[in-house]
């Protein structure tokens, strides 16, 4: 993954994440953040282990998505040092020896049992460790003081240069990938056969890929998290709702598109809705409230409602009633970088506090207000979910809704589209925009 750009913005980044150590190490009162990468975790009564994944702590740090039974010490004052586990094994393939651009930032000891680690550790008492309970060795157990895990959790919301271009990376994966899906879409294919086509071009599989894929073809886009995937292609194939991501470094993407099969009227809708989520995308500026630019996408949506005759209701009537929460039940997004939903998003300040969510809004996942190198997700949606369009009418709210119109977008699920956004000291940066574009 080594490049020139990178290579280059590297050693801030690593300034960065040294300072924000030292901090978090002085609020819990300890020496040393040791940072295991995890382990691998088996299934019960069985010797087959769950997919690996690395502790974000750790690929925070180094691109190193596959080196589990490694640990990372960072001591103020000095270069960080990996331990990093490279067995004597026949069964499996053996991490390769580190040989990138970080390297020559970091001490690193090669280690060849787990066990090897402990000789090079620190005394435990002095040393703040972030991980699973599963990463235990010896008398080193995950003790993740809760002043260190604010401090850094809060600041991980504020991207580096680097961790900004290495999610421009995955977003330029996951635009390859989302084309490669269309075609396969127009195609005919199965929601399994679309999923095999994103992988194919995205060059990432299940354990890769940030997330599960959502392929989701006519009324399936209507369920959020839609990840069953169909072996065949339903007769007709009206639409495609693709939820999807890929991985750069162990940064995410998360990126969402959705298409009619003819240029029809719910092609018509997807347009409108492209329109609003472009705007809304504008409105990641700093000094803006997350929670506002949730509520401004419910106006937008009912406006493409109601313009499509669904609605008989102005947008703000159906904000105020709930009405709109029928249509467009999830947040607006979320903050994004070394997990798809990233860290502390209602976090009020670096030592602790929360920042509520907009009253009758619980989905929401982001409340803070935005500052630059804060990167958040856009993702308005519009669905026609049968379980929440009953409870409008049960609720005695059916007469804000014309219905007829309902069951005739009904057979075609829903639309999401949703870019990954960088807000800036002046106008946003939508990374997945500039990957398609590209």
């Amino acid at each position: 993954m080594s490049n020139a750009l990178t290579a280059s913005l590297y050693p801030r980044h690593l300034e960065t994440l040294l300072a924000r150590a030292a901090e978090a190490l002085r609020r819990s009162g300890h020496d040393h953040l040791l940072i295991p990468s995890g382990t691998l975790h088996y299934q019960a009564f069985d010797d087959r282990d769950y997919p690996y994944a690395v502790n974000p702590h750790f690929k925070a740090w180094l691109p190193l998505t596959r080196a589990p039974g490694s640990w990372l010490l960072i001591t103020p004052g000095q270069r960080p040092k990996l331990l990093f586990l490279q067995p004597h094994d026949y069964w499996h393939v053996v991490p390769a020896t580190p040989a990138d651009y970080w390297v020559e930032h970091v001490d690193i000891e090669v280690i060849r049992t787990a066990d090897e680690a402990v000789r090079h550790l620190p005394g435990m008492a002095g040393c703040a460790i972030l991980g699973e309970p599963q990463s235990a060795l010896g008398g080193y157990l995950p003790n993740n003081p809760e002043p260190a895990l604010q401090y850094l959790d809060y600041h991980r919301a504020f991207k580096t240069p680097y961790e900004i271009e290495l999610m421009r990376q995955a977003n330029r994966i996951g635009a390859r990938a989302h084309r490669a899906a269309e075609r396969a879409f127009r195609a005919g294919a199965s929601e399994f056969g679309i999923h095999l086509a994103y992988c194919q071009a995205a060059g990432q599989d299940a354990n890769d890929l940030p997330y599960g894929n959502i392929v989701a073809l006519n009324e399936h886009g209507a369920v959020l998290h839609y990840t069953d995937r169909d072996r065949l292609p339903p007769k007709p194939s009206r639409s495609f709702l693709i939820d999807a991501g890929a991985s750069f470094g162990g940064y995410a993407s998360d990126i969402t598109r959705t298409y009619s099969a003819q240029d029809d009227e719910f092609a018509a809708m997807i347009r409108a809705v492209d329109a609003a989520q472009l705007a809304l995308c504008d409105l990641v500026r700093a000094g803006t409230d997350y929670a506002r630019i949730h509520l401004q996408a419910h106006l937008l949506l009912s406006g493409v409602l109601r313009e499509f005759g669904v609605l008989k209701v102005t947008p703000e009537a159906a904000l105020a009633s709930g009405v709109s929460s029928a249509f467009f039940p999830h947040g607006i997004g979320h903050g994004i970088g070394l997990q798809v939903h990233d860290v502390a998003g209602f976090a009020a300040t670096d030592a602790g506090g929360s920042i509520a969510k907009p009253d009758g809004h619980p989905y929401l996942r982001l409340t803070r207000t935005l500052e630059p190198g804060m990167v958040v997700t856009i993702e308005p949606g519009i669905y026609f979910i049968d379980m929440l369009l009953d409870e409008l009418k049960a609720k005695g709210q059916g007469d804000a809704v014309d219905w007829d119109r309902v069951e005739a977008f009904k057979p075609y699920g829903g639309i999401r589209i949703e870019d990954d956004v960088v807000c800036t000291d002046a106008e946003p940066i939508n990374l997945t925009r500039e990957a398609f574009a590209g």
